[in-house]
C-alpha cells in the first residue's frame, strides 16, 4: 500500500455541527462502556462528509479528543483505509474508477479516459473550479454489474463512456442521477432479463401447500398439521413416515412443556407447538441431522450434574433436559450428525458444541473425572 499523509494545506480547526454532534453521540452511545474508540470509523466518516468529502487533520483530532482516544490511534485509522480522503476533492463529486480485473474487462479504461480529458489528467487533484475530482481503486464489489464507480456512499455500474459523461455533467449541475445501473436491471439479474425460475408458480404459494399436503399424508393422525398452522420458507424433501414416527420418540413430552414455558395450555395450542415441533425435525431429519439417543426422565430417577461441561450453564442443563438429555455418556456418544441435529433444536448454538469441547469433557466426566478447576472456570484438560 503507497504511503499516504495529510495535506500540507489544513485549516485551523474543525467541530461538527450541532446535528453532527447530536447524530455522534448517539452513535458512540450504542458501543459498551469502555468500547466507544469502536465508533471511530463512522465518526470519522461523519467529519468527512461535513468537511467537503475530505478528511482535514483537526478533525481527525476533534474525533479522537469525542472518543478519549490517542492523537495517533486516529491518524492510524484514517491513513490506512482508502475510504478517507486525506486531501481537497471535488466540492460536488470525487469519483472512485474500479480499475480491477472484471471492470477492465467491461470497459473501466474507457472511464478513466474520460476523468483524464473531463476533471484533471492527474488523480486526486480536482478540475479548475473544484467541483470534480477522480481516482482509480481496487474492488467496489460490484463485479456483476462492471464498469462501476462509486461516490461517496453509492455505486453507479453497467456504464459506457457516454453514460458516464453524462453522469458528471449531472453531478457538475447539481443533479446526480439515480444510483445502481444505469441499464435498469435489478440488482445483479442478467442483463436480458431473468433466464432460471421463472415459473410464477414457485411464487404463488402453491409449493409450499403441496409440502404441508406431503407432510400430512407422510404424519400419522395423530400428528396431522393443522390447516393453519405456519408453513416453513421452503419445502423439504420427502419424509418416510417411519423416520416421522421415530421423531416423535420419548423427548416430545419434554419438548411440548418446554416450548409451552410450563404454562397450561388447550388442546389447540398443544396441537400447534407438537406441529411445529414435527415440523422442525422432519427438516432436520431431510437435512441429514441423526437424532441422538433421549429419555423421557433419568436413568434411576437422577440425572447427572451436567453443568459440570464446562460452557453448560443451568439454562442450558434445562434445555438439554428437556429435549431428554439427562447423562454424561448420552453426549459422550454424539455424532457430527448427532450435533447437526442439537443444534437445530435451539438457535443461536451452532458451533457451541465442537468449539467448547461438550463431547471430549463428557466423555471424560462418564468415566468418572471430575474437574478441579472451581465454578465458572474451563475444567484442566
Amino acid at each position: 500500500m503507497a504511503v499516504r499523509r495529510v495535506h500540507p494545506d489544513q485549516p485551523a480547526e474543525f467541530a461538527f455541527s450541532a446535528e453532527n454532534f447530536a447524530w455522534a453521540q448517539e452513535t458512540i452511545a450504542k458501543y459498551p462502556h469502555g468500547k466507544q474508540a469502536s465508533a471511530v470509523i463512522p465518526l470519522l466518516w461523519r467529519a468527512q462528509e461535513q468537511s467537503g468529502g475530505w478528511l482535514p487533520e483537526p478533525a481527525i483530532r476533534a474525533v479522537c479528543d469525542l472518543l478519549g482516544m490517542a492523537h495517533i490511534r486516529g491518524m492510524e485509522v484514517a491513513t490506512f483505509y482508502t475510504m478517507f480522503q486525506l486531501s481537497p476533492v471535488g466540492t460536488k463529486a470525487h469519483v472512485q474508477v474500479c480499475g480491477t480485473t472484471p471492470c477492465m474487462l467491461r470497459g473501466s479504461r474507457d472511464l478513466i479516459s474520460v476523468c483524464q480529458h473531463r476533471i484533471n489528467e492527474h488523480q486526486h487533484t480536482p478540475n479548475e473550479d473544484g467541483t470534480l475530482s477522480w481516482e482509480e481503486v481496487e474492488c467496489i464489489g460490484v463485479c456483476a454489474n462492471a464498469p462501476v464507480v462509486q461516490i461517496g456512499k453509492d455505486t453507479y455500474e453497467d456504464l459506457t463512456a457516454e453514460q458516464f459523461e453524462e453522469m458528471l455533467n449531472g453531478f457538475a449541475a447539481g443533479k446526480p442521477p439515480k444510483p445502481g445501473s444505469q441499464t435498469g436491471r435489478t440488482a445483479s439479474c442478467p442483463s436480458g432479463g431473468p433466464t432460471s425460475l421463472t415459473d410464477q408458480s414457485l411464487y404463488d404459494g402453491s409449493t409450499v401447500d403441496a409440502w404441508r399436503k406431503r407432510f400430512e399424508e407422510t404424519s400419522d393422525a395423530s400428528d396431522t398439521v393443522p390447516a393453519a398452522s405456519p408453513a416453513p420458507a421452503a419445502a423439504a424433501p420427502p419424509v418416510h413416515p417411519a423416520a416421522l414416527t421415530a421423531m416423535a420418540n420419548a423427548g416430545l413430552v419434554k419438548e411440548l412443556e418446554a416450548r409451552g414455558g410450563g404454562k397450561a395450555m388447550s388442546a389447540g395450542e398443544l396441537d400447534k407447538i407438537k406441529a411445529d415441533m414435527l415440523r422442525d425435525r422432519a427438516i432436520a431429519a431431510a437435512r441429514g441431522d441423526t437424532e441422538p439417543e433421549l429419555f423421557r426422565e433419568p436413568r434411576g430417577g437422577n440425572g447427572d450434574d451436567l453443568s459440570l461441561i464446562w460452557g453448560v450453564a443451568d439454562k442450558m442443563v434445562e434445555k438439554l433436559n428437556a429435549i431428554g438429555v439427562w447423562h454424561f455418556d448420552q453426549i459422550a456418544k454424539w455424532t457430527p450428525g448427532n450435533v447437526a441435529w442439537f443444534e437445530s433444536q435451539l438457535d443461536g448454538f451452532k458451533g457451541r458444541v465442537t468449539r467448547e469441547k461438550w463431547i471430549e469433557q463428557a466423555q471424560k466426566l462418564a468415566s468418572g473425572w471430575r474437574p478441579e478447576s472451581k465454578a465458572g472456570e474451563r475444567p484442566k484438560d
